[in-house]
């Protein structure tokens, strides 16, 4: 109703309202209504509120018609122009103009035709109308900027498709162009003025027979199109380009399980600051959508260091690369990081390891205390996080490599005047910080000197020869990995 019927109908049945704002009629008016109600139903819906219910535009990506999706286009753009009053009169100049008016549109349909597929020099379509069959037929008719004339049938799946996507564009009315002018009135609304109807776009499959090119531009319209006032979008696809080219909290997993389909949000189902900051932290890292989806286990780490050698330590030991394994290996660029990040994939019921140096005990906030760490992880506390080096009393990973191993790799990849000892690495053990000590004496006495401690880790790692060499941890750590990926 409008808010002058609503007025009306508050002073027939509410005499003593004193107020005509409408913020105070319409409760009154409803309180009224639940008190006088004398039976309940179903009633047909009025005309208006058809109108105003959503308006669903599918576009199927297996289609590949573009003869039949210019017809489509055309004929809703025919039924509109034939409940035009002007055109009331004689039945030739009503044809007349209708199809003067189609030709008028299909121009327009042609014009974004070439704008959507530059390779097309010339694209044709010639209505034909007649009020006894309606639209009868309007063929397409293309002519290639290269190579010698195709029929549109013989032309592939990919030209069809990007055709006929072409066509839905310009028929969804939902591009950024000059026939959107109307689509946001927003501005100039009055209070009695209803806001736009709501529109829901489906695609199903839309990079079908698309090249990487062109997945990228369907992926930009759909981006497009869901930036608009008043449109949904909602995506049915196999894509991992599409699926990674979304926020991770706008993905709708659908996964089987004992028969039955079950829906799964990989992100932020809530507004939460938390879920929102935990999902920063994943998209930070690289962390991408096909990756949650596929990916059976993760592997949380620290920072660059562990990023280089965990794979070649890994692989030394299992015989196997981590993503053969189905292991995604996250380096997080500190233990907090790493911390956040495994508690988000436990959040999201994915299998996640937690794998920090022991000295990380000890961090100023306190949040690898056990106490803390059960409030991130529950009861999966023990199964989630390993401290490195933490059974044999050691602080960092760097410990775990003994002297003579050190000064093995030192002597090939750093060498000095006189050849390093074992007991050069054994005395910096008592220090402060063993890869600290270990990286400055390497730079002090050798002119070919890491140039850091992910360079330092990886000289050495890169020397390993034998699985025997892989420090028993992190064999262990390794197995359960592999146990974990495998369900």
């Amino acid at each position: 109703m409008s808010l002058a019927d609503v007025r009306a109908l508050g002073k027939e049945l509410l005499p003593e309202l004193t107020s005509i704002k409408r913020g105070d009629i319409e409760p009154a008016l409803r309180k009224y209504g639940m008190a006088h109600a004398s039976s309940s139903g179903w009633v047909s819906a009025p005309k208006a509120m058809e109108r105003r219910m959503p308006t669903l535009l599918p576009f199927d990506g297996k289609s590949a018609d573009p003869d039949g999706s210019v017809r489509t286009a055309l004929m809703g753009r025919y039924q509109t122009h034939m409940t035009d009053p002007t055109l009331q009169g004689q039945l030739q100049s009503i044809e007349d103009g209708v199809k003067e008016r189609l030709r008028d549109d299909a121009q327009s349909l042609c014009k974004h035709i070439q704008t959507r597929c530059d390779d097309l020099s010339d694209v044709y379509v010639e209505p034909e109308v007649s009020f006894s069959h309606g639209l009868r037929s309007a063929p397409l008719r293309i002519a290639r900027a290269k190579g010698e004339t195709v029929g549109l049938d013989r032309s592939g799946l990919g030209s069809a498709r990007r055709i006929s996507l072409a066509i839905w564009e310009w028929n969804s009315q939902l591009l950024a162009h000059d026939e959107l002018g109307d689509v946001d009135s927003e501005g100039d609304a009055t209070e009695d003025t209803p806001p736009p109807v709501q529109t829901i776009v489906i695609y199903d499959e839309p990079d079908t027979h698309l090249d990487y090119s062109h997945q990228r531009k369907i992926m930009q319209l759909i981006h497009d199109q869901s930036a608009l006032p008043h449109v949904n979008v909602i995506v049915a696809t196999h894509s991992m380009n599409l699926i990674d080219g979304v926020d991770i909290a706008d993905v709708v997993h659908l996964r089987l399980e004992n028969g039955r389909t079950l829906v799964e949000r990989l992100g932020a189902g809530t507004h939460d600051d938390i879920d929102s900051h935990l999902g920063r932290i994943a998209a930070a890292v690289g962390l991408r959508n096909t990756v949650l989806l596929h990916e059976r286990c993760f592997l949380a780490v620290e920072g660059e260091t562990e990023q280089k050698v965990i794979p070649l330590l890994f692989r030394l030991s299992e015989g196997q690369p981590l993503q053969s394994a189905g292991i995604a290996l996250w380096a997080c660029f500190n233990n907090e990081g790493a911390l956040h990040l495994a508690r988000y994939l436990v959040e999201h019921r994915r299998s996640v390891m937690l794998m920090v140096d022991a000295d990380s005990r000890i961090a100023p906030k306190g949040l690898f205390k056990d106490a803390r760490l059960r409030q991130f992880f529950g009861s999966a506390f023990d199964d989630v996080v390993r401290f490195v080096g933490e059974p044999q009393s050691f602080n960092e990973l760097e410990e775990l490599f003994p002297d003579a191993l050190w000064a093995e790799a030192a002597n090939v990849i750093w060498p000095k005047a006189e050849a390093w000892s074992p007991e050069d690495f054994a005395a910096k053990r008592p220090g402060k910080k063993f890869s600290k000590e270990v990286l400055d004496m390497l730079r002090q006495n050798s002119e070919s000197g890491p140039s850091g401690k992910p360079d330092m880790m990886f000289g050495l790692v890169s020397t390993l020869t034998s699985p025997e060499q892989v420090p028993s941890q992190l064999r262990e750590i390794f197995s359960e990995l592999r146990k974990l990926a495998a369900g």
